[in-house]
């Protein structure tokens, strides 16, 4: 059948029509492919040929508030092998092995392993400059040197579970290098070089480098000077009384920042794996919880004066030794009591009875109010792992008895960091804020600040005028009360004592208590307040005015002319007790003669040092007030007159 010439026209242009469509098609694919995933396959067959080596970033460093290093790093080279480089594996593996005295086996088998790079571990990884240049002196094809670090802790022990640790990879096992990790870690940098099908490095290719971005530095409210002193003095309790713990937190009661913190047992975060995990698992000052005992009368105290419920030195109150309450018989811890004293010596006293009447006066729902305004029974949010929240009586479970016992700090369970934070507010106007220890991030090249950390001021607990009652009556307690060991000359220090018996399986233990004292300085302005808890000090009779009362003094003694707070000569006359050591005035003893001064010290001890016949130096110096029979070093000279005349 013939086709007509019509048909035949429309048949060559539909093939013409569809050939010229599969082109169109086919030059639209290649200019796609070309044009704009040309960089993206390139790169993708880029990958295939390419072998990274991993530069890890520097972490973050941790620096206290004066730009201190608490926590840096150094330098550790790691080392990588590419398996297809390597000529001789045998050969190889011996020498590798001798340098980072592994077996020969195990070098083997890293080396002759079926990837791309491998990593030897765990000899090969963060090594000393020294062996990384042995490794370079073999000059070993296929063998690697990486840039890598470990995180270095350069005071020890100190502020150890604050910081906590870092682990191999530089991630953030606990503390603070595991609360901010995200900051601190930076990110991987790597140098990527390009080999063939067989392992064998391109020479056309060059290699790449990304460098690697290092964390952010942070840094502390801690200060330094202030951390030194709280950690000198728990190793002086360690020493002298061996307890199963210790407990010490200063804060800043105007803003919430934590200017020390520290406990015992501590640990070494550079060797964190030869500790017990219970030991570094537990940061004791805002993990454990037990009962407060009386440093807990504070917030009764603060209570009743805001809701006018007593007037601290007009009304008196009789203490017997005890009161009984729905039957249950409540004991002042002086056998006897104290007889008829005004409120204000109730608390001087820390008079158990005396409270319970404050208490009652309160009520149930009032004291609870109040105890759960000052944070109690709730985390205060300090940005810390494991914080405690405390037990408290369940409100609907509180009868007179519960009410009693609370109201000196018995029964309920609390936490330190919340007894700081509550007794801060207690003293300082009225506010409660979150306690925090991260201050600012630091960029680590430009040294700009990134981000601050603002005070948080939760709510207004007390007036101001409640706190200065709150304030006067704690500068009694330590100038005329219980809390007589934490005074200091020169500066107005208000606090208050602490004993409390330790439970186990729901019994109260014989002779094992945690004694504390919370102190607060200057009492009419508060710059700091340092919390102290000893839990079972050996050898010593457990009370918190004899065992943590003097710790708290020595620390605000030390600590305060480091804060720039000046002593001053108006604070409250110390009443001495029986077996208290007096305070005595340095005399100015220069110019005075041997027998002169053998005629005058007799209440003060003589380091005499020097050959000649009369003082010219003395420590401490004029004025300063120490205890009786402390040691006063003289030196002695030449008198300057005789030697004048001697050359005239």
């Amino acid at each position: 059948m013939r086709v007509s010439n019509v048909t035949v026209r429309k048949r060559l242009v539909l093939t013409l029509l569809f050939g010229f469509m599969i082109f169109l098609v086919i030059d639209i694919r290649l200019g796609y492919v070309q044009f704009f995933l040309g960089d993206t396959l390139t790169s993708g067959a880029k990958d295939l040929w390419s072998r990274n080596i991993p530069f890890e970033p520097e972490r973050g460093e941790i620096l206290d508030r004066n730009g201190v290093k608490l926590a840096t790093n150094m330098s550790a080279p790691s080392i990588y092998v590419v398996p297809r480089q390597i000529e001789d594996p045998a050969e190889t593996a011996k020498q590798l092995a001798a340098v980072l005295n592994m077996s020969e086996e195990k070098a083997y088998k890293h080396i002759t392993n079926k990837v791309s790079i491998e990593r030897i571990n765990p000899e090969g990884r963060k090594i000393s400059h020294e062996k990384a240049n042995e490794v370079r002196e073999l000059d070993l094809k296929g063998v690697y040197i990486a840039e890598d670090s470990i995180r270095y802790y350069p005071f020890g022990s100190y502020l150890s579970h604050v910081l906590g640790f870092a682990g191999i990879d530089n991630q953030g096992l606990l503390g603070l290098e595991a609360y901010y990790d995200e900051q601190l870690k930076g990110e991987k940098g790597y140098v990527k070089f390009f080999s063939d099908a067989k392992g064998q490095r391109m020479p056309d290719e060059a290699d790449d480098f990304t460098a690697p971005v290092d964390g952010n530095n942070l840094k502390l409210t801690i200060d330094s000077r202030v951390q030194t002193i709280v950690e000198r003095e728990l190793d002086n309790v360690q020493a002298t009384y061996n307890p199963d713990g210790i407990i010490a937190i200063a804060m800043n009661p105007n803003n919430g920042e934590i200017l020390a913190m520290s406990s015992r047992p501590d640990f070494d975060p550079a060797n964190f794996q030869e500790v017990d995990p219970t030991v570094y698992n537990r940061n004791l000052p805002v993990w454990s919880s037990y009962e407060p005992g009386s440093t807990f009368k504070i917030i009764t105290l603060a209570a009743a004066l805001e809701e006018n419920k007593v007037d601290l030195e007009k009304e008196k109150f009789n203490d017997t030794g005890s009161v009984k309450v729905e039957g249950a018989t409540l004991r002042c811890w002086k056998r006897g009591g104290h007889g008829l004293q005004t409120f204000l010596e109730v608390v001087q006293n820390s008079c158990n009875p005396g409270f319970v009447e404050l208490g009652q006066r309160l009520g149930e729902e009032k004291l609870f109010k109040y105890i759960s305004d000052f944070g109690f029974g709730q985390k205060t949010g300090i940005d810390l792992q494991g914080e405690g929240r405390g037990i408290l009586f369940n409100p609907e479970k509180v009868g007179p008895v519960e009410l009693a016992t609370t109201a000196f700090g018995q029964g309920v369970s609390v936490t330190p960091i919340q007894q700081v934070a509550a007794v801060s507010a207690a003293v300082n106007g009225g506010i409660l804020y979150t306690p925090y220890i991260a201050k600012e991030w630091v960029n680590p090249v430009t040294n700009e600040i990134i981000s601050k950390h603002t005070p948080e001021a939760k709510k207004r607990v007390i007036s101001e005028e409640t706190s200065k009652e709150v304030r006067y009556a704690l500068e009694t307690v330590v100038a005329l009360g219980t809390g007589g060991n934490a005074y200091v000359d020169g500066y107005r220090v208000g606090g208050k004592t602490g004993t409390a018996q330790k439970v186990k399986d729901g019994r109260y233990m014989e002779n094992n208590h945690i004694v504390s004292f919370i102190g607060f300085a200057p009492a009419d302005d508060p710059q700091i307040v340092v919390y102290v808890a000893v839990d079972n000090p050996k050898g010593t009779i457990q009370f918190g005015g004899t065992v943590a009362a003097p710790i708290v003094g020595n620390i605000m003694r030390d600590a305060l002319p480091e804060l720039g707070v000046k002593p001053r000569k108006d604070q409250i006359e110390k009443e001495y007790k029986w077996l208290d050591t007096k305070l005595v005035e340095v005399p100015n003893i220069l110019g005075l003669s041997k027998q002169e001064l053998a005629e005058q010290l007799v209440n003060l001890k003589l380091d005499v040092a020097g050959e000649g016949d009369v003082v010219v130096q003395q420590s401490p110096s004029v004025g300063v007030k120490v205890k009786e029979g402390s040691t006063l070093r003289v030196y002695l000279g030449e008198n300057e007159k005789n030697n004048n005349e001697t050359k005239e």
